[in-house]
């Protein structure tokens, strides 16, 4: 391979000179040059503002994540492709699938969210309308829109596949495009990545761009309709936050940084336990998983004291099963470092520990490697350390970012505390008991310092995805040290990439701009709702039926035939004596079962099922003699991208003959988009 092109401002650009060499993890040949000579950064931004922005902007975010949906598929038939070139990175197949299987799982997780949670609108109304005055007319409500910028993510050389993608996919779903800044040693996998998914053509153009080699001048030209989203060292992260640009114009910027992340044994972890065997192998796996270049990884691992000289000759025993070398070799299970200059790193940072404690396993100068030269390759032994005093300073501020870990002795919960605050701020902690109530001490004491927790025992332990494992369902960041950032964690990963902005007007402007009826709007009520498809269903749509009166032998009936005889609808005399009532009540699921014979519309048409009921809340009483009117209004139409019908949320009231409300909820449908 020659110098590797960069994509930007909608075309690939071959950088002039020669560039800077990167090279193989495990042979030391030369696989590509990286330079971002030429390339003109304000452009490339400005061509993802007025170009991709606009584009993604017109997408609704079902679109967007149907979009994504196909780019899973495409990229899941390159796999293989991806994973080759990933061993030239120093990774394994099993490494090479973290990486490329997790980014990719990330993405079809967030194409999932789009259905799931979000609209299929371009705007996203979060939490409920406020009522502003005392009569209705004037409201209020959260509305979320996408920046009009660029995220620039300027990424680690660890995950070549998965960071990029981690961080896109938010981007991508909230409308926002992205700028692809992946680190040198390992840019030649990002870059086979962006070029499959330019190669498929499934995105919009300017939607994603790549920048291989240095940032330049990058940064200069960022607004405060930008985003940075930073993975590297803490140092590297306090400069970037603080360059002139970013701070003048309040950037928004998310940094994941270095990580003493700690794993805890309990007490009742002895030998023997499906616990101890747990944490043990958990803490092996930490350490040489993409030989321990994990931002999550265990670095500091907490033994109770008893127990210290145990868990060191189990770690020690399984530490010496693991063959180091060529990670296409056939049984090795820890490859190499990402580059040379890497194992000089983690060199360094080893004699800056040897101060604190022994080493007990390992040399990290000398290692017996497998298919491969000792020394053109970036290979090193797992070395575990034992600091007897956890009390050094060494332990909880130097980190060696390779297949190293230190164990320490604790004798309180107390203690054990307070070392982990000593650590600044984690990304990921684990603790492995089978005690739930010492799982709680150690959760709640450390908390405050981490972004993820993991409690592992011999229940979840089938289940569970292991220490280092981010989930896009949660958040991938952590406080202080770790940079303070927050990635993924769902819908706030999109929601990280909007603009909350809270509109307040009236009912009928409200609905307008979220694109959702709102209570004081007007309604609409010419024809039965259940008898209009999507095609014709409009918000504010609506049916107003009743009155309907609750009988005593209603109420009497429905315990009987539902089982449901709690004491305030069946027993007179104790009903009474209930100060919320004060004698015999309907059910509130009568209540319910009575409405929708109010509203429905029998007759086969669009509606083609109901599939649930939200946010129901019984506010009046009803008693014998009452009679109910129930209004169905159409509140928020969802078409399906790839399906023939849609959903459709009806706010639902039900008021008694004084027109005092008894019950509210949302009833949830789906309706056939013709027809």
């Amino acid at each position: 391979m020659g110098a590797l092109p960069s994509y930007v401002s909608g075309g690939w650009h071959t950088p002039s000179g020669d560039g800077t060499p990167a090279y193989d993890a495990a042979t030391g040949e030369e696989v590509a040059r990286i330079s971002s000579t030429g390339i003109d950064m304000a452009a490339a931004l400005d061509h993802g503002r007025t170009v991709g922005g606009p584009a993604l902007r017109a997408l609704t975010f079902h679109q967007r994540g149907a979009l994504l949906k196909a780019l899973v598929s495409h990229l899941r038939e390159h796999r293989d492709e991806l994973y080759a070139l990933s061993a030239r990175t120093g990774a394994t197949k099993a490494d090479s699938k973290f990486d490329i299987d997790g980014g990719i799982g990330v993405a079809a997780a967030y194409a999932s969210l789009a259905k799931r949670e979000l609209p299929n609108d371009t705007v996203y109304p979060e939490g409920r309308v406020e009522t502003l005055g005392k009569g209705g007319t004037f409201v209020g409500r959260n509305v979320l829109t996408p920046l009009h910028g660029v995220a620039v993510q300027i990424n680690a050389f660890n995950f070549p596949v998965w960071g990029p993608l981690e961080k896109f996919a938010p981007a991508f779903l909230a409308g926002v495009p992205s700028l692809i800044k992946p680190a040198s040693q390992t840019a030649y996998l990002t870059h086979r990545l962006v070029e499959l998914i330019v190669e498929s053509g499934l995105l919009p153009e300017g939607s994603l761009q790549l920048v291989c080699g240095g940032a330049g001048d990058l940064l200069d030209h960022v607004t405060g309709q930008d985003l940075v989203s930073f993975t590297g060292s803490a140092a590297t992260a306090q400069r970037l936050r603080a360059h002139p640009a970013v701070v003048r114009n309040s950037v928004r910027f998310n940094a994941e940084a270095d990580s003493l992340n700690l794993s805890v044994l309990g007490p009742d972890a002895v030998p023997g336990t499906t616990e101890f065997d747990l944490y043990v192998k958990q803490v092996v796996t930490e350490m040489t998983v993409k030989a321990g270049q994990k931002c999550t990884a265990i670095r500091r691992a907490f033994v109770p004291a008893e127990l210290i000289d145990d868990v060191e000759r189990a770690l020690c025993e399984k530490l010496a099963k693991v063959t180091v070398g060529n990670p296409t070799a056939e049984g090795v299970r820890m490859g190499a470092l990402a580059s040379l200059e890497q194992r000089e790193e983690v060199r360094r940072s080893l004699k800056a520990l040897s101060g604190a404690g022994r080493i007990v396993f390992g040399d990290p100068d000398r290692v017996d490697v497998v298919d491969a030269d000792h020394e053109r390759g970036a290979f090193v032994s797992p070395v575990l350390l034992r600091a007897d005093d956890p009390d050094r300073a060494e332990p909880h501020e130097v980190e060696a970012f390779g297949p190293v870990a230190t164990l320490m002795p604790y004798t309180s919960v107390e203690q054990l505390v307070a070392l982990a605050a000593r650590g600044q701020g984690s990304l990921a902690g684990s603790v492995v008991t089978g005690d739930p109530d010492f799982a709680r001490d150690v959760v709640l004491g450390v908390a405050p310092w981490h972004g993820r927790l993991l409690v592992l025992d011999a229940e979840d332990a089938g289940e569970s995805t292991g220490h280092g494992s981010p989930l896009p369902a949660f958040v991938h960041g952590g406080p202080g040290r770790a940079g303070g950032g927050q990635e993924m964690a769902g819908i706030h990963g999109v929601l990280h990439h909007m603009q909350r902005t809270s509109v307040q007007g009236s009912p009928t402007v409200l609905g307008r701009v979220t694109g959702q009826w709102v209570p004081g709007a007007e309604r609409t009520a010419d024809e039965h709702p259940f008898r209009k498809s999507l095609a014709r269903l409009r918000p504010g749509d609506s049916v107003t039926a009743g009155p309907r009166r609750v009988t005593a032998e209603d109420v009497a009936h429905f315990a009987e035939f539902t089982g449901d005889t709690f004491y305030a609808h069946t027993d007179e005399t104790a009903a009474a004596a209930n100060p919320l009532f004060g004698g015999i009540v309907a059910h509130g699921y009568l209540v319910v079962s009575l409405a929708a014979g109010l509203f429905v519309s029998p007759e086969p048409g669009p509606v083609l099922a109901n599939y649930g009921l939200e946010n129901l809340r019984f506010r009046t009483p009803v008693k014998p003699g009452d009679e109910l009117t129930v209004t169905l209004t159409a509140k928020q139409i969802t078409p399906r991208e790839d399906a023939d019908h849609g959903e459709v949320r009806w706010d639902t009231e039900v008021t008694n003959q004084q027109g005092e409300p008894v019950a509210k909820y949302d009833v949830l449908t789906l309706v056939a988009k013709d027809g």
